[in-house]
């Protein structure tokens, strides 16, 4: 072969042997129009010698992709016709063209550093269409990355390895993939943002807000209430806010509710946008909200000094911490007080003379959180972490169980009570919250474990999961005979349709049937687990940053319970965190209780499982 290669003739002597037998032929000239010749007469006029090798090498020219001549079935040759040898020409510069341009597409790619706007721009949609593709396998393993045949030789192209972890590298070098970004989050309702006519709308209905709106005229006037509302100081979206009457029958409880019904309208443009959400998404950066921020934290919100739409259940508590009696009403409410936890906590202890309410609700709701104990309530009050970033900079936020945070959760569970008392009294369909009773583990099986999070674990390993219908039916950890989740509906889609059910029943005007409202409730399934599995993903991600960056430290932390023993996959609780962790346990075989102590390493991918190795 190498002798054969030896024998490559100039382009230059070729094009002018076509010259000497086509250049009186036509350009069209048919194959009987033109010259036939032997192989060896053409060896003669193109070589200076002819031998067996230079023959064979000749030979072997005419088989290959050569433009000048035709080999015919009878081993006679023939110059081929310009039309023919022009197409091929053509053909060639395309392709050649073609092979520029593919790869100056891998020009615009190879660079490591961000891509531009104005390269990104040069690619053709074909390259968009790819790096779109290679967006959405970074979110998937290395299994299915490998199965998807059509990208593969594009990845070889762009030099890169069927993997996950290199495509995310690569991706993210270039800054086309957020490294910190859950990749549940791409392509989901929240990823997106609001489109600019959603924008508006909002602003409309921003407007619109200052007007009178259907049912304004009949709300009950409670500005002259002083309502507390209580969030952490960083809250937006602030929908609930306390209050208490003192009436000739008793102490009453008040829970006013924020009532987005007001604005938004069933099958307006925001109201299906919010259906397709869900609920609000909370990451460790910030919010994705249901509604436009600029809404949801505006005129929706529960603003302290601000005259605000709210809906309201009164509640009147026996002795023993039942409800006695029940109002529910559409109002005017005007926020007195926008406490942060720990001003509330001050306003609770110390009952100033004259502004004691807030301590006396407290004192209430205790009142109602013993009552509940005694029906068989679960409580698992305890400090809980979480990992929060603001400015770049990666914090703990540890939520404790202060008295102002579990006044305004009682308080949010007996309003969740009240309004199922009040539908299953009025026979009205509402998204009703269940729990199956439980066999929890005996007094002898708890007592052997630690009293705190693995204790609470062991309670919680025996609980079954909550349900949603249009039936009534008891909630057993919270010791309710029925429950509804009302106090959101900013953020919580269901609870805008508990809202929407309740104010049909007070204007006496048709509310959704129960098949309507299973249908809706049906349709949220699918964002509200999403929301849950990215969030949880979110945490993951930078719990691996947090300890990727503090591996030589060690933790002082509580073994919870093993969830694959065989893959020695391990729940363990971290104090200083006050949170739960996945890992691989490795060093010791603990039972629920044990005190560890643990060094976490998190190097590798991000699926893979942190190591918890004993110290």
């Amino acid at each position: 072969m190498d002798v054969l290669q030896a024998y490559a003739l100039p382009e230059r002597d070729l094009a002018a042997a076509w010259w000497l037998f086509a250049s009186d032929l036509k350009a069209s000239a048919t194959p009987d129009e033109s010259p036939v010749l032997s192989v060896e007469d053409l060896a003669e006029l193109l070589l200076d010698q002819v031998g067996l090798v230079e023959l064979a090498a000749l030979w072997r020219w005419l088989h290959g992709e050569q433009q000048w001549f035709r080999l015919r079935r009878d081993k006679t040759v023939q110059p081929r016709n310009r039309n023919d040898i022009r197409r091929d020409r053509q053909k060639q510069r395309h392709a050649q063209l073609a092979k520029q341009a593919a790869q100056h597409q891998l020009d615009l790619l190879a660079n490591e550093g961000p891509i531009s706007v104005d390269r990104l721009a040069q690619l053709t949609p074909r390259w968009r269409q790819t790096l779109e593709q290679c967006l959405d396998l970074a979110c998937l393993d290395d299994a299915s990355i490998r199965a998807d045949t059509e990208i593969q030789d594009d990845l070889k192209a762009l030099g890169i390895r069927p993997e996950r972890g290199a495509l995310r590298q690569w991706l993210i070098k270039r800054a086309l993939l957020d490294p910190h970004q859950p990749a549940g989050l791409r392509g989901s309702v929240w990823s997106a943002g609001f489109s600019d006519d959603l924008c508006a709308e909002a602003d409309r209905l921003i407007e619109h807000s200052l007007q009178l709106c259907d049912g304004d005229g009949l709300r009950l006037d409670l500005t002259g209430h002083s309502v507390y509302t209580v969030d952490d100081a960083d809250t937006r979206e602030i929908d609930d806010g306390l209050s208490l009457e003192v009436a000739n029958d008793g102490l009453w409880i008040w829970i006013h509710i924020a009532d987005p019904a007001r604005l938004i309208a069933p099958g307006s443009p925001l109201d299906v946008e919010a259906r397709r959400r869900a609920t609000s998404l909370y990451l460790a950066d910030g919010t994705q909200p249901m509604l436009p921020m600029a809404l949801a934290a505006g005129v929706l919100s529960l603003r302290a000094g601000h005259r605000c739409a709210a809906l309201s259940v009164a509640v009147r508590l026996d002795d023993h911490g039942a409800i006695a009696d029940q109002r529910l009403e559409r109002t005017w409410i005007k926020p007195r007080y926008g406490l942060t936890y720990e001003d509330a906590d001050d306003l609770i202890e110390l009952a100033p003379p004259g502004d004691d309410a807030l301590s006396r609700l407290a004192s209430l709701l205790q009142h109602r959180q013993r009552w509940r104990e005694s029906q068989g309530a679960l409580l698992f009050d305890r400090s809980e972490g979480r990992l929060r970033r603001k400015d770049d900079q990666l914090d703990i936020q540890i939520i404790d169980p202060c008295p102002s945070r579990l006044m305004v959760s009682e308080a949010m569970l007996l309003m969740g009570a009240a309004v199922a008392e009040f539908g299953r009294d009025s026979d009205l369909p509402l998204p009703f919250r269940s729990q199956a009773p439980a066999e929890l583990p005996s007094a002898e099986e708890l007592q052997r474990i630690p009293e705190g999070p693995a204790r609470d674990t062991a309670v919680k390993r025996c609980l079954s999961r909550g349900v949603q219908g249009t039936t009534p039916m008891a909630h057993f950890s919270l010791g309710l005979s029925a429950y509804v989740q009302a106090t959101s509906p900013i953020r919580r889609y269901a609870d805008l349709l508990v809202h929407r059910q309740l104010i049909a029943c007070l204007d006496e005007t048709p509310a959704m049937t129960e098949s309507q409202l299973s249908e809706c409730i049906s349709d949220l399934e699918n964002p509200l687990r999403q929301s849950i599995q990215i969030s949880r993903e979110d945490q993951r991600h930078w719990q691996r940053i947090w300890f990727s960056e503090r591996m030589d430290q060690l933790w002082s932390t509580q073994f919870l319970r093993w969830l694959r023993p065989q893959d020695r996959l391990a729940l363990v609780h971290v104090d200083a965190m006050a949170m739960a962790l996945v890992g691989i346990l490795e060093g010791a075989d603990p039972i629920a209780g044990d005190a560890l102590t643990l060094r976490v390493i998190a190097d590798g991918d991000e699926s893979e499982q942190l190591r918890l190795i004993v110290s």
